[in-house]
């Protein structure tokens, strides 16, 4: 039949729920001598099918089941003939900004260099017997292969033999420009094998899913919540991942489910920006009881119980004219065991203690509020390279589960200012169990005093938090900023 006989291209057609990709399966390293160059003829042993609700999504998933190395960071070779090189420019900025070193034979680098992009000069076989391409694949510092020169089937080409020699060391290699933007396309958009949708072929949506989501917000903690107390939703880390993005997504630091507990008056699931499930977030279960409260699940209860994956937080609410305007969180002791933060150092707690982490030596304390945190005092919060020594913090081997890292200045014994790179999120400009045990850790080292309100200046806004000898409690706002329906 007719495309528009099916109904493409009239109104009668409706966007379909998923997007599926197909990707080949080689088997070049069995197959001696082979050039991997690809051309009309047939050289796939296989495929796999990728199913996602957008393109990337699928894309994603078929690289990955197609056994491609899915690493944003390492080391990129680039050699590609000359009808390639006016497109050479966009693939090396993709890989530029996903933090990959990029280097590159004499021609291809010039282009690069001229568009603006860093980039290492290698020499090619044939003209150095001792530093070139063949050298460097061999070293360990190239993790993707990019190579359209001369196809053929002559062993002795210079590019054959490096394409061979790539397979041998299970480097992935592309011959083709549009696969290498497809991978960094790809590799951008933010997915990972742990926050794909699971999809059953045997039981796919006819349609997209329609789902209805308020956002709320607590000290600039903006996340997007999702009543899933009579409706349970299974794909919970992809939504999280589709709707925070900031520029194609309804945008927030991440995504809270509600579901019902046993129990509890509810209980809430949050997940980050990229997909990982957090245990606790103080800044969110404030918002979670405004919903329960203003739309008439909880009654006029005002003291209300949470399920959270750190236990069950119990919460004092503030009415006005009606709303839920402010909420106290009763958010229980700090663990100090650093194998219950969880951090690999020894002893019974980690306060004011010099270690090298992130590169370098530092002074941190660690709490558990739910969350692992690693407290540092600065003389000045809004000069400290949060970015930087964040991700390195977050990513040391000495967290085994990642860290929240906070960055803290003391102003007085009830004020301090912070600001905090969220494992999973980066810079955000609240957090609500980081911010508690930065007061903890202010006590500790006696800049506050226990049982006292401090105030806690974040980018987002203040909270009250109180370390009291057997809990901490923490105060702040709660506000809805809109509700809609977003299809997936």
């Amino acid at each position: 039949k007719k495309l528009n006989k099916l109904g493409y291209g009239t109104g009668l057609y409706k966007p379909a729920p998923y997007v599926a990709v197909k990707v080949p399966i080689f088997s070049f390293e069995k197959l001696a001598d082979l050039d991997t160059h690809l051309g009309p003829e047939m050289k796939s042993t296989g495929e796999v099918l990728g199913i996602g609700k957008s393109l990337d999504e699928a894309l994603y998933k078929g690289l990955l089941a197609a056994s491609y190395k899915m690493q944003k960071t390492g080391g990129i070779l680039i050699s590609v003939r000359d009808s390639d090189k006016p497109e050479i420019a966009d693939v090396a900025k993709a890989y530029s900004e996903l933090g990959y070193e990029i280097y590159a034979t004499e021609g291809t680098a010039r282009i690069i260099r001229k568009s603006g992009f860093p980039v290492s000069v290698v020499k090619k076989i044939s003209e150095c017997a001792e530093e070139n391409t063949m050298t460097l694949l061999s070293s360990g510092k190239i993790d993707l292969f990019v190579s359209t020169s001369t196809k053929g089937r002559v062993p002795t080409e210079d590019d054959v033999k490096l394409r061979r020699r790539a397979v041998s060391l299970a480097i992935p290699c592309l011959t083709s420009i549009d696969t290498a933007s497809a991978l960094a396309f790809s590799l951008k958009s933010r997915y990972s094998a742990y926050n794909t949708e699971l999809v059953n072929i045997n039981n796919m949506r006819t349609e997209r899913q329609k789902l209805q989501f308020i956002k709320m917000q607590g000290c600039g903690n903006d996340y997007i919540y999702i009543d899933c107390l009579n409706r349970p939703i299974t794909n919970m880390e992809s939504i999280a991942v589709t709707l925070s993005e900031r520029h194609f997504g309804v945008g927030g630091d991440g995504a809270v489910f509600i579901y019902p507990s046993d129990v509890a008056d509810a209980k809430m699931r949050m997940f980050n920006s990229d997909g990982t499930e957090g245990m606790m977030c103080g800044n969110a279960i404030r918002c979670v009881a405004k919903y329960l409260y203003d739309y008439g699940k909880i009654g006029d209860k005002k003291e209300v119980a949470i399920e959270t994956k750190s236990g069950i937080k119990k919460l004092s609410l503030f009415v006005r004219g009606g709303y839920v305007n402010s909420a106290k969180v009763d958010m229980g002791a700090p663990e100090f065991k650093p194998e219950l933060i969880p951090v690999k150092l020894d002893g019974d707690n980690v306060v004011r203690r010099k270690v090298t982490v992130g590169g370098k030596e530092r002074e941190i304390t660690c709490v558990s509020m739910g969350n692992p945190h690693c407290v540092m005092f600065v003389d000045n919060v809004s000069n400290a390279d949060v970015e930087k020594i964040g991700r390195a913090i977050e990513t040391d081997s000495l967290f085994p589960e990642r860290v929240n890292v906070e960055f803290v200045q003391v102003i007085d014994g009830t004020h301090i200012k912070m600001r905090v790179w969220e494992r999973g999120s980066g810079e955000t400009y609240a957090c609500g169990t980081g911010a508690c045990a930065a007061v903890v850790a202010a006590v500790l080292s006696g800049y506050c005093d226990m049982d006292t309100d401090v105030t806690v200046r974040l980018t987002g806004g203040e909270l009250t938090v109180k370390y009291s000898p057997d809990t901490v409690y923490m105060t702040g706002e709660a506000c809805e900023i809109f509700k809609g329906v977003v299809r997936l």
